[in-house]
């Protein structure tokens, strides 16, 4: 896989320009339209991670490639992409309109953790199908956005903010699964949660970072100072699934995006994701997925 592009990197891609002063204390935050580069004039969205967030409102169908994950999109959708996650959109021609903000982590520094939300989770629902009224609606929120960047209101981007918030909370709202924030968080869901902050935290495997330092659950108790037990009993109770069918999960989730989108061949993915033998990595992966990694990479 091709490394993280960075938000310099995709201003010069996108436009051939980039903003005085991107990165500043107060992080990066903008706005734009998607014509013209869609429809006939379409440009390619190459499969890749990013170092910045973005949140992108889009009329017309097409196919997004999330992780190991191919989504379509019929009519219109709002999608949430993260640092954690790569992706690409195809059928880019028969996107008619959209637009989309982006901006670092940063911006949101003080401000909230945005991994809490689903939608910005490796396991959460990044693509929401519209309806023309929820489409409208999302449409007005974008609309003040590019009022507001225009205006010399000093604390512009602190109403800038709000909006993300704003599509977030709409976004989280859509979810048949989602469920009302508690005000309390007892101690088993934080130790889950700092164990899959961990675990996120060894992704993306890359060429700047070739190998897992964390894979069994004796390995991440350890490391959160709790015994192996405790952190079996949180985890279960939080998520429903043992530690090790969630680290395995995740592991399975990255060997399919190295086999699909990386260049390294089965040995170097086995090593990269801690494996000691290559067949045991084979045996894992077709226990998990019912393909070996060869098939499963030329499927």
């Amino acid at each position: 896989m091709t490394r993280v592009e960075t938000i310099e990197e995709f201003y010069q891609r996108k436009f051939g320009w980039m903003p005085d002063a991107i990165r500043n204390e107060i992080g990066h935050f903008n706005v734009f339209k998607l014509d013209p580069y869609v429809g006939t004039n379409a440009q390619p969205v190459p499969y890749k991670r990013r170092d910045f967030y973005k949140i992108m409102l889009v009329k017309g169908n097409s196919r997004v490639h999330y992780a190991d994950r191919i989504i379509s999109v019929k009519k219109q959708a709002l999608s949430f992409s993260n640092p954690q996650i790569p992706y690409k959109w195809e059928c880019t021609e028969n996107i008619t309109s959209g637009v989309f903000c982006i901006f670092d982590r940063h911006f949101f520094h003080h401000f909230g953790k945005l991994s809490q939300y689903a939608v910005f989770q490796p396991g959460g629902r990044h693509m929401f199908e519209l309806t023309d009224d929820q489409f409208d609606q999302l449409e007005q929120v974008y609309q003040r956005m590019f009022t507001e960047i225009e205006s010399g209101y000093i604390h512009k981007y602190d109403v800038l903010r709000n909006m993300v918030f704003e599509l977030l909370h709409f976004a989280m709202k859509l979810d048949a699964g989602a469920t009302l924030e508690k005000q309390t968080i007892n101690a088993a869901e934080r130790i889950a949660t700092l164990f899959l902050e961990l675990l996120e935290r060894q992704f993306p495997i890359d060429e700047n970072h070739r190998e897992l330092e964390f894979r069994t659950a004796s390995d991440f108790a350890g490391q959160l100072n709790i015994h192996v037990n405790h952190l079996n009993r949180a985890v279960k109770e939080s998520s429903g699934k043992t530690t090790t069918q969630v680290i395995a999960e995740r592991v399975v989730q990255e060997a399919k995006i190295l086999l699909k989108h990386s260049s390294w061949n089965v040995t170097e993915i086995s090593d990269a994701l801690g494996f000691t033998e290559v067949t045991h990595f084979n045996n894992f992966f077709k226990k998990h997925t019912q393909l070996s990694p060869l098939k499963f990479r030329n499927i």
